[in-house]
């Protein structure tokens, strides 16, 4: 199908400092809703189940947002590079934000989980429509200086969304966890229409690649249900191979893919890939097990097993920051993601040592070990690869590496409970770090590899 599409964005002249900050801030909190949206109905989930019943699909509630989440985002991405970013953003905040609501009114199970894919397909657009726009309100070379921000806003989303959600369910109810977001959704989407202004290029007829799409789609679908487990192995791996083949067949073919796959004939393109993909392996899985590991081997109770995740948190934040202000000041960043990469291997190589005994300031310091190595790996990994792409693909780019990341903790949550099922609670904790550990070092060699292409100034 032919359009023709809105004006395109282009690369921004300077703004003011104090309007940049606005934009700045307003893209962080539409960032925010979605990260907070992927995980804060996790405290929730024994209420919801009370009242709407479905404990069978439980699991669905969180799935179908990952889901749709992940599968969209290459998508968005490609829209705003076509259509207009700031257009494509305000969009996807509309829908984000009509799809909360309809998940607090949801009646059952089945109507839940419909709408939670539903503001999983927004909440993909918000967090890649937010990095593709500050790709392009600023240069590279600048851009080093605000990631710190914004790797705590990931870091604030994964860490603090059950919090948040227990709080919220335990004094307003769980269908507040979605009601919440209709004043914030409705300010940011105001915010974003008057702050933002991304100049515009003039007009050009373009295909739409629906087929391209719809096959990425289902691909990234059936892998994800095939790590997760929630599907028949042999109906799931034929049905996303297929997809996969024809999409590269119809990529080849596309005047203006979703996905290019010239992308990929990128030497640093391939790697920050391959980086973010091990970076979603060990955040995810961190995140995830080593709480289980703390309450059910350690005999820490579940809230302070929360609160023993904040070393990480912390240390991603200020490792964001320090590579951040260094690659800005200097225009040198490759050693970053090398230590940062290093950092997890060590951390994950301690946690697989971890047992009953194991002191907890040890394991405070392995968790600061990997939060170390993610702050200085995951914001420089979307920088590496806005600066390596012209800035009419900035929004594929960077919906790539979002896109990796998410499956890259899917596949590894995946795994690793592979890994602890059917074996002693300690010894599958050894064995999932290990091969974390593994995946870091693997990291390690892609990152080393990077070339290290002057940032732009522009």
């Amino acid at each position: 199908m032919v359009v023709s599409p809105p004006p395109l964005d282009v690369p921004a002249p300077p703004m003011s400092p104090g309007r940049l900050r606005a934009a700045f801030a307003v893209l962080l909190l539409g960032m925010l809703l979605a990260m907070l949206d992927t995980t804060v109905v996790g405290t929730a989930m024994p209420t919801i189940v009370g009242q709407l019943g479905g404990l069978d699909r439980l699991s669905w509630v969180v799935t179908a947002y990952t889901l749709t989440t992940a599968a969209s985002t290459p998508i968005w991405g490609k829209l705003g590079d076509l259509h207009g970013r700031k257009r494509v953003h305000l969009s996807a905040i509309a829908l984000f934000t009509v799809a909360s609501v309809a998940c607090g009114f949801a009646q059952d199970m089945t109507q839940l989980i419909a709408f939670r894919a539903v503001q999983g397909l927004g909440g993909g657009g918000l967090a890649v429509g937010a990095l593709s726009l500050i790709g392009v309100l600023v240069p590279p070379r600048e851009r080093g200086r605000y990631q710190g921000l914004t790797a705590s806003v990931m870091a604030a989303g994964q860490i603090g969304g059950p919090l948040f959600g227990g709080l919220v369910t335990s004094f307003l109810g769980w269908r507040w966890n979605f009601y919440l977001n209709l004043p914030l959704g409705l300010a940011v989407f105001a915010a974003t229409a008057v702050v933002l202004v991304v100049p515009s290029a003039p007009r050009r007829r373009v295909h739409l690649d629906v087929a391209g799409a719809l096959l990425l789609t289902t691909a990234v679908t059936g892998l994800l249900l095939l790590t997760t487990g929630t599907g028949p192995v042999a109906v799931l791996l034929p049905i996303a191979v297929a997809a996969f083949a024809a999409f590269v067949a119809v990529e080849r073919r596309s005047s203006e893919p979703v996905l290019p796959l010239s992308l990929f004939a990128r030497r640093n393109i391939r790697l920050t890939t391959a980086v973010v993909f091990v970076v979603g392996v060990v955040s995810f899985g961190t995140i995830t097990f080593v709480p289980l590991f703390q309450q059910t081997v350690q005999g820490v109770s579940a809230s302070g097993s929360g609160t023993l995740l904040l070393p990480m948190t912390l240390a991603v934040v200020i490792a964001s920051q320090v590579a951040g202000r260094v690659s800005s000041r200097t225009g040198r960043y490759r050693i970053f993601p090398i230590i940062g990469a290093s950092a997890m291997a060590a951390g994950c190589a301690v946690l697989a040592t971890g047992h009953a005994g194991t002191p907890i300031w040890l394991t405070s310091g392995a968790l600061v070990l990997v939060g170390a190595g993610l702050g200085l790996s995951t914001q420089l990994m979307t920088v590496i690869a806005q600066n390596t792409v012209p800035a009419g693909e900035i929004g594929v780019a960077t919906a790539n590496t979002t896109m990796f990341r998410t499956i890259g903790g899917a596949v590894g949550t995946s795994a690793f409970g592979a890994l602890l099922a059917g074996s002693p609670l300690v010894t599958g904790m050894s064995r999932i770090f290990a091969v974390a550990a593994l995946a870091a070092a693997l990291a390690v060699v892609a990152a080393w590899r990077i070339r290290e292409v002057p940032l732009r100034s522009r």
